[in-house]
């Protein structure tokens, strides 16, 4: 299995990154064929200036960024929750790179075709002071459905759980710990599929 672990929180000492790093640790020692991409290390402009007008030529880590994603047969996707979305570096990310010919293709007489079909993904989103409960009652998991059903399903990758996590302010060291615990069992059940 080859899984691709994205990050998408800037910061490279959030508690998102050892969240990820605690994932990829077991499933490398699981045998799985991991590469990591962490967003907010990559060197490109996240505006996407012209639309879909006119084409911006891809910087050379969203060129890698594809590779890894036309790799990957299992995608690990984590990220913070803020203000109710993704992290703008993430978003920006999206624009650039998923774009019509490469992640996904329009056609006139039918719906539009997902070209990463046959990859499953798996999203993981933490919050700092929201509960699961009023992220998906108040604000309808805002956090969620954009990456799921708008991004992902849309470019053909089959989203096999999406969960958030938090109120992150309120976990004790024993929660944090407790959630580390979690990303290694999230790992073992990708790994044995």
């Amino acid at each position: 299995m080859n899984i691709l672990v994205i990050n998408g929180h800037p910061n490279p000492t959030s508690l998102t990154t050892s969240l990820a790093q605690t994932y990829i640790e077991t499933a490398q020692s699981l045998g799985a064929s991991v590469r990591y991409l962490p967003i907010g290390d990559l060197h490109f402009n996240p505006n996407l200036q012209y639309g879909y007008a006119k084409r911006i030529e891809l910087e050379p880590d969203l060129l890698r960024a594809l590779d890894d994603i036309n790799w990957s047969t299992h995608q690990v996707w984590i990220y913070p929750m803020w203000w109710v979305g993704m992290p703008a570096i993430m978003k920006g990310f999206f624009d650039r790179l998923f774009l019509p010919g490469l992640v996904f293709k329009h056609h006139m007489t039918k719906p539009t075709e997902g070209l990463l079909q046959g990859k499953t993904a798996r999203i993981i989103v933490t919050m700092g002071d929201l509960s699961p409960e009023i992220h998906h009652s108040v604000y309808r998991d805002s956090g969620i459905t954009p990456l799921q059903e708008g991004i992902l399903t849309y470019c053909g990758v089959q989203v096999e759980e999406a969960e958030v996590f938090g109120p992150l302010n309120d976990y004790s060291p024993d929660d944090i710990r407790q959630l580390l615990l979690q990303m290694k069992e999230k790992a073992k059940e990708d790994v044995k599929k």
